[in-house]
């Protein structure tokens, strides 16, 4: 049997597990809109954790952070993981227990938007409709980038039709996504977060061996001029999109570029997308009892900074191994397929390509999940139909999830794209608008209604404004977007929040239950 055989079999047996696992809660996530789309709160520690971390990461931890380590080198990827380690401890101690009780105390919330509109006593549902609205959009183009990683696996593995195979992916995640519900992506998902570290490690661990050993892939990276600095980056020489190679096919790179501290801060703020970011935020709200955030919090601290720090090591690696083998942008972010296919026995490399689908489909169904929940139970039951049944809202949130999966497949069809950049920019929409109102509504009693709004509205807008027409003019403009928009969110909510009326008493008394418990 040959190898493609025996990797096209391993990823079969994974899949059905997931499959399996999705068929299992079936009937437990379809007796309720609450279990469909928190578990009702019944998340362990570790299932919490992992979850939280596996359905944030997805297959941008195997293609998207390894390939801009092997196309830009150390700085970028480093920074960048830097970041998101620190704000996944942060948000844990700080965030996670205090919404957990908090999103029970108001109104016993079940979504990031019942939470905000709970939270600020609306009767209007200004604050709800704003929040999906974004949270809609957002997470499409989450669910985009995950259809382009299936279409990515694929076509590098059996070099069939990009296309054919995204669309394929999500078609995949749609059954998957009517099956189970949260609890079903919430368990298959850690099942993924325990698959993710091992195979980085092991990919990790051979990738250097075959090398020649540690010494020899630094002494390799540090030839290549800013390949290897903290504070300084690399520059492949490119003709249309494509790395030029030289007389004996070794690739070329220009004189490296400065990395400045602006810039680190600006790369290491991706951490602060961790407050906005809705498939962690609904984790913290559905474990099971706040006495167990602790232990979840070092669980996910450390899966998230072992797995952070392999995949930057990988394009590293890789870049030594393969330095001429993947010559554009886009095709730098199949480096952990290529190593997996030519380091791995066939069955392990299957059940490694297993891993990124199987992460990639379990991820874009969380997101499509929440979207869904956006529409379904907040839109729909929350303000245009108040007395929707139950069997109401999972009709309108399976209809919305069809109609996610159509845009976000319409988005993914250039297979030219770029997944980092695809993710970076959802992230940075996420964090901006929910992570200042997330930190505000939990630790600041006199933020008002008017300060929710003007904040989350600042951040969205700003992250679309800075994006398209401020960093492209470069320079101390070429920021990522999350920082200045997650700024001025801030200070929006904060000067409208001093110059609104006070939030009533019965706000401010539930403020007040939410700290002590």
């Amino acid at each position: 049997m040959g190898e493609t055989s025996l990797m096209t079999i391993s990823m079969i047996v994974y899949m059905a597990v997931v499959i399996g696992i999705g068929v299992y809660f079936a009937k437990r996530a379809n007796e309720n809109s609450e279990n469909y789309f928190i578990g009702g709160r019944s998340l362990g520690p570790w299932v919490a954790a992992m979850s939280a971390e596996a359905s944030d990461m997805s297959g941008w931890l195997l293609m998207g952070l390894p390939g801009v380590a092997y196309w830009f080198g150390l700085s970028d990827a480093m920074w960048t993981a830097i970041g998101l380690a620190l704000g996944t401890y942060v948000n844990w101690l700080i965030v996670a227990k205090r919404l957990r009780n908090y999103s029970h105390i108001a109104g016993d919330a079940i979504t990031v938007p019942d939470y905000f509109s709970n939270r600020f006593k609306e009767k209007q549902k200004f604050i709800m409709l704003i929040a999906s609205l974004f949270i809609i959009i957002f997470f499409t183009v989450y669910a985009a980038s995950c259809f382009v990683t299936v279409g990515k696996l694929f076509n590098s593995l059996f070099g069939l039709k990009y296309q054919y195979m995204m669309i394929s992916g999500a078609l995949f995640v749609i059954i998957y996504t009517f099956l189970g519900g949260f609890l079903a992506e919430s368990v298959s998902d850690f099942m993924q977060g325990i698959v993710m570290i091992i195979a980085l490690s092991m990919i990790v661990l051979l990738g250097v061996n075959a090398a020649g050993g540690l010494d020899a892939v630094i002494e390799n990276v540090k030839s290549i001029p800013g390949f290897f600095e903290f504070f300084g980056i690399s520059q492949p020489t490119v003709v249309d999109g494509v790395q030029q190679t030289g007389a004996v096919g070794e690739p070329l790179f220009g004189s490296a570029q400065p990395y400045g501290l602006l810039t680190v801060v600006s790369t290491m703020s991706w951490g602060l997308g961790y407050f906005g970011v809705p498939q962690v935020l609904l984790r913290f709200m559905a474990i099971r009892e706040a006495s167990e955030i602790k232990k979840a919090r070092r669980i996910a601290t450390t899966w998230c900074v072992i797995s952070l720090f392999a995949a930057v090591f990988i394009g590293l690696i890789g870049r030594t191994l393969y330095p001429s083998e993947l010559l554009t942008q886009s095709n730098s972010e199949s480096i952990f397929i290529l190593m997996s296919s030519n380091l791995l026995p066939p069955l392990l490399a299957g059940f490694a390509m297993a891993g990124i689908l199987a992460a990639t489909i379990s991820s874009s169904d969380s997101y499509l999940l929440i979207a869904a929940s956006a529409v379904s139970k907040n839109i729909y039951q929350g303000i245009m139909k108040k007395d929707a049944t139950d069997k109401e809202v999972m009709k309108i949130s399976r209809i919305t999830l069809i109609a996610i999966t159509i845009v976000g497949v319409l988005i993914a069809l250039d297979e030219n794209s770029v997944i980092f950049n695809v993710v970076s920019f959802a992230w940075a929409g996420f964090g901006a608008t929910f992570g200042p109102i997330m930190l505000f509504s939990l630790f600041w009693k006199r933020t008002t209604r008017g300060g929710a709004i003007a904040g989350m509205l600042t951040g969205g807008i700003m992250v679309f404004i800075w994006n398209l027409f401020i960093k492209p003019l470069g320079g101390i403009f070429g920021i990522y977007e999350l920082m200045p928009a997650f700024v001025l969110s801030c200070i929006a909510i904060i000067i409208v929040s001093l110059i609104t009326k006070e939030p009533s008493k019965e706000i401010q008394k539930e403020f007040d239950l939410a700290k002590q418990s």
